[in-house]
């Protein structure tokens, strides 16, 4: 299965499956442009006290400290994808804030990326970078980055234009050489001129590619509640209270979508996925062209051996690309699935302490 299918496999489908997308549901007005971002000031639940240090346009800085002596600042940098940064503090025993803190790292912080609307529709990715770097530099470098799913390829692309202002980096399912088994799905992208499907997409969203029809082209793998208990790793069926109220928030959760704007998306696309351009060089960083090979700090890779959406390969594949030793490079494969890396009660308890303590040495 391709890297990721919500940006590439499921793209090409066929041309029926982009008009049904494209198909607001009678009544339904979720697909007009800013509607995500108005399901966003509903705002994200946090299971874990927290304050804003600021707000720009296109991120929000959030503060979830318990002291000053630690050995160090993390941001942890949320996937700016479909789904809001709550994933990453999504209830009780299935929060990866909880778990770190718990663990001592006790200056910790979130990049929480905002749904783009009709002012920030032109937005790119080195506007994402732009504005990471206002966070990071507002905390005070050097910092601890931690990069989740598309998060992570974003924190890497950051860590090799600022290399100075990162200590340490973690990538937790994140796409990097996006090469497999299933390469022709990018020569039939070609074929059928997937540029004019995005170019629809972002027709139809006024510039913006709306969270409503990137949903639709999500692959259902069943339903929700077993989806909700496989990320969550816990048992079905809910006999606990507490079992009940995390599907709920999962749910809640699932249902806040997330715009993005156009350019960024197509930058997304084509540079990551159809380019590789990660792996095989030529990535663009605020004027510069990156150089893995000449990023040499330490690099903690987690990935999933049941993740479909960013197989082991492609998460595991920075260790051959950065220029690190072998000794400051660490690998971990949990067995789980793409969201449970992140909210999986299991995975929390069993992979995240390695993490925090390899975060504080």
């Amino acid at each position: 299965m391709n890297p990721w299918d919500f940006w590439t496999q499921s793209w090409f489908s066929g041309f029926d499956l982009y008009l049904r997308a494209l198909q607001p549901v009678r009544g339904d007005r979720s697909g007009l442009p800013g509607a995500a971002t108005a399901r966003a000031l509903e705002a994200p639940e946090w299971t874990t006290p927290n304050r804003e240090v600021f707000n720009l346009a296109s991120l929000r800085l959030r503060d979830f400290s318990r002291g000053e002596s630690a050995a160090s600042n993390v941001l942890i940098v949320a996937p700016f994808a479909l789904h809001d940064a709550g994933l990453a503090d999504i209830a009780p025993g299935h929060s990866l804030i909880e778990a770190l803190l718990a663990q001592g790292c006790d200056r910790l912080f979130l990049v929480e990326w905002l749904s783009a609307d009709l002012n920030t529709k032109l937005n790119t990715i080195d506007t994402q970078l732009a504005s990471l770097n206002v966070a990071v530099d507002e905390i005070g470098p050097p910092i601890d980055l931690i990069g989740l799913c598309q998060g992570g390829w974003l924190s890497l692309v950051y860590a090799a234009r600022f290399p100075w202002k990162v200590r340490r980096l973690v990538l937790v399912g994140a796409p990097v050489d996006t090469r497999d088994s299933n390469s022709v799905v990018f020569s039939r992208a070609v074929k059928q001129g997937v540029d004019a499907f995005i170019d629809e997409f972002i027709r139809q969203g006024d510039g913006l590619v709306l969270g409503r029809h990137t949903r639709n082209l999500w692959p259902g793998e069943c339903d929700d509640i077993s989806r909700a208990a496989k990320a969550l790793e816990i048992a079905l069926p809910l006999e606990r209270e507490e079992d009940r109220r995390s599907v709920e928030s999962f749910a809640r959760w699932d249902r806040r979508l997330l715009d993005l704007p156009g350019p960024f998306y197509r930058e997304v696309f084509t540079w990551l996925y159809h380019e590789n351009r990660l792996a095989k060089g030529g990535f663009p960083a605020l004027g510069k062209l990156i150089d893995l090979a000449g990023l040499r700090l330490p690099i903690y890779l987690l990935a999933g051996a049941q993740d479909c959406v960013t197989p082991p390969a492609s998460a595991f594949s920075a260790a051959a690309l950065v220029g690190a030793s072998k000794s400051d490079i660490e690998t971990a494969l949990a067995p789980c699935g793409h969201h449970a890396l992140i909210m999986g009660k299991r995975t929390l308890a069993n992979e995240w302490p390695r993490i925090a303590a390899w975060l504080q040495k």
